[in-house]
């Protein structure tokens, strides 16, 4: 079975065979080695991986090839060439013409297996002389493509060839995600986060799998979206943030930019705009949409509750409208989430009232309402999706409804709370969350909530204790990584005994990153020789 697909696949690239075959008088079998595929330390740990223990030589005579004429394969290559050159300073060409010296394959197919059932699905076959990936789409293989990455080794085996060689383990990864959604929330609203920190954490994030990207653009404190038909949004409301920093906001081209990033790692980029509540900033920019009968002020503390747009006036619902119409115009992913929590001051029949009417705006610009959990006391649409964060009876309410659940609780998931006493950021009014916690729960039993009804994760990053992209990276790293593997891998896949093995040997790509990440005493850190400053071209 494993010699017929890779001989089938190698077939629908007629000359880039031909390529190889011409090359079969200088091909150098080089025998590593016995080397195990099921003990690479892959996060999120694959559906079935089979070991044949042997391996592919990757070096200078290695190049890629992608299934011609389909969108995004080529550009997929091209992603994993820049990966590598970036790994390891070797040039790996893509598509390459005839005349270029080629010994070993690497080939991203397009396949039509009935057995890649889903848009992320994939199949890797390595051997001594070829990788082939094969998926449906290029989603699936840009997926691929990060399992590739993380078997490739840091360092070369320079004792086997003249020219240095990295050897990957041989044999067969099957693999297909457990949710279609996984995701993480960043709060730029509480404290503001650069285009350039938002793209970094996009790169880290699709390198474990994640797929979605939530992120919180106004709160009490500020306002981080251009509005063009609202200027004041962005000139007095993102003007300040918690601790009375300087605030700051993206441009919709800033936006776009982000957008696009994400999309080329295959990630939805989610906008929020919370509300009623957490609405401080946009009443201080137009005070006619405030609703809680006080002066509205600039505010740079954490107090929540204290903010509610006027849920009866009519121009209320036209500027969120307009707000909504503006973001969706830039936003291709299919959802827009309201916020909805915490609105302590808005009473319970306006609150009502208000998500009503505000889904029927969302609608009408084309988008899937999603909301935290106190949406779901509203009378709304089974298509709209409720994120749960700490209340059960609103979950049960979304289950009777019809509306999927996306699972953030925060006393499992908040990436914000403190890993324990001696924690230099965060908070605990959910729960201290030390690594081990975050990963030991089940996402598919969780308080009842029936699996069809769970659309996936999400890990959330609220931004009142910090303030730049090192104290980021500590509250979300490692445990991130985590919540990756709860999205993605099956429940008999995840092991806390084995994932934090695993866990340990992403250190050297973390330091690679110059993630700052905690160091759990709970893990056995393996540690890179070089540091950054050595590897900093990566």
């Amino acid at each position: 079975m494993f010699k017929s697909i890779v001989t089938r696949a190698l077939s629908l690239l007629f000359v880039y065979a031909l390529i190889v075959a011409c090359q079969e008088e200088k091909k150098i079998r080089i025998n590593f080695p016995p080397t195990d595929l099921a003990k690479e330390n892959l996060i999120p740990k694959p559906l079935k991986v089979i070991p044949t223990n042997k391996a592919f030589g990757l070096d200078r005579y290695t190049a890629i090839y992608t299934t011609p004429d389909n969108d995004g394969f080529a550009e997929v290559g091209q992603i994993l060439a820049d990966k590598i050159k970036k790994k390891l300073d070797l040039d790996v060409p893509v598509n390459a013409a005839g005349d270029v010296p080629i010994e070993r394959i690497i080939y991203i197919n397009q396949s039509d297996s009935l057995e890649l059932n889903s848009p992320e699905a994939y199949q890797l076959y390595i051997s001594q002389d070829s990788v082939i990936l094969n998926s449906n789409t290029a989603e699936g293989a840009f997926r691929g493509i990060q399992t590739l990455r993380q078997i490739i080794p840091e360092e070369s085996n320079d004792t086997l060839a003249e020219q240095r060689i990295w050897p990957i383990p041989s044999g067969k990864i099957t693999d297909n995600p457990n949710f279609g959604f996984r995701g993480s929330m960043l709060d730029v609203a509480r404290h503001f986060f650069s285009v350039k920190d938002v793209k970094k954490y996009i790169d880290l994030l699709a390198y474990y799998k994640i797929n979605v990207l939530h992120l919180h653009l106004s709160d009490d404190q500020g306002w981080r979206i251009e509005i063009k038909s609202w200027p004041k949004l962005t000139e007095i409301g993102g003007s300040t943030e918690v601790g009375g920093e300087a605030g700051g906001f993206f441009t919709q081209e800033d936006y776009k930019e982000i957008v696009a990033y994400a999309a080329k790692h295959y990630m939805t980029i989610i906008p929020e705009i919370d509300m009623p509540g957490h609405t401080n900033a946009a009443s201080v920019s137009y005070p006619f949409l405030n609703g809680n009968g006080k002066t509205p002020k600039l505010y740079e503390g954490t107090r929540v509750g204290f903010s509610t747009f006027d849920t009866k006036k009519d121009t209320v619902y036209a500027f969120i409208d307009d707000v909504v119409r503006e973001i969706s115009a830039i936003t291709p992913g299919p959802y827009f989430h309201i916020g909805g929590d915490e609105s302590h001051v808005t009473k319970k029949k306006d609150f009502i009232y208000f998500v009503e009417k505000v889904e029927k705006i969302v609608q009408k610009h084309g988008k899937r309402m999603i909301g935290w959990d106190e949406i779901a006391s509203a009378n709304i649409d089974s298509t709209s999706i409720s994120q749960y964060w700490s209340n059960g009876k609103n979950a049960d309410k979304a289950i009777k409804r019809g509306m999927k659940v996306i699972l953030s609780p925060a006393k499992k998931t908040y990436l914000d709370m403190q890993y324990d006493t001696l924690s230099k950021h965060g908070l605990h009014w959910a729960a201290y969350i030390p690594v081990d916690s975050a990963y030991v729960w089940t996402p598919e039993e969780y308080e009842g909530i029936p699996m069809e009804n769970i659309l996936g994760v999400e890990a959330p990053l609220w931004s009142e204790t910090i303030s730049n992209i090192d104290e980021l990276e500590y509250l979300a790293f490692p445990r991130v990584i985590g919540y990756s593997e709860l999205s993605w891998s099956i429940e008999e896949n995840r092991n806390w005994e084995n994932f934090k093995v695993r866990l340990a040997n992403q250190a050297p790509y973390l330091d690679r990153m110059d993630v700052k990440y905690y160091a759990s005493p709970l893990i056995d850190w393996k540690k890179s020789k070089y540091t950054y400053k050595e590897i900093k071209k990566d």
